[in-house]
């Protein structure tokens, strides 16, 4: 199975192309800043590239975390790991040959990625917006970001990678 390392670093776009677009203000921008107490003016406050070099960090380690999720073949290879045996390489060998590229689709990926996104996004927003004080429109904003960014990429790391 080869893994193509360069698609982490395209997929790792999609959170900074889909927020551009998600928290524009004709999309859901207004509702957002609403939600957190903010102003258009506000928002200009603070370093964007540092923000954006930061967020595309935190993207790419997003998308190497997704790639052992959103293909299966991974889980397949650690059984063997640290095996140095002919015949496990033999058997490797066969099953890479045979299944290799079984469920290697955009569409699997993204439902890996949107499954993902409600059982780690949503926990982890929601629990942070009750404790914040923070209300529903908060959450279904962020949640429905990330189930959108996570779905997109998961799909261009299972089809690609």
């Amino acid at each position: 199975m080869t893994i193509h390392a360069y698609v982490l670093f395209i997929a790792a776009l999609i959170p900074l192309l889909v927020g551009f677009i998600w928290y524009h203000p004709k999309a859901f921008g207004n509702a957002w800043m609403k939600s957190i107490g903010a102003t258009p003016e506000s928002m200009k406050s603070g370093n964007m590239a540092l923000i954006v070099g930061l967020c595309y960090l935190f993207a790419l380690i997003l998308a190497a975390g997704l790639m052992p999720i959103a293909i299966h073949q991974f889980a397949f290879g650690s059984v063997f790991d640290g095996d140095k045996s002919i015949e496990s390489a033999a058997y490797m060998k066969n099953f890479y040959e045979t299944y290799g590229m079984r469920f290697r689709t955009f569409k699997h990926g993204a439902l890996h990625g949107s499954i993902t996104a409600l059982i780690i996004a949503l926990p982890l927003i929601g629990t942070n917006a009750l404790f914040e004080r923070k209300g529903f429109k908060y959450m279904a904003i962020h949640v429905g970001y990330w189930i959108v960014v996570l779905a997109l990429m998961g799909g261009v790391i299972c089809q690609f990678a």
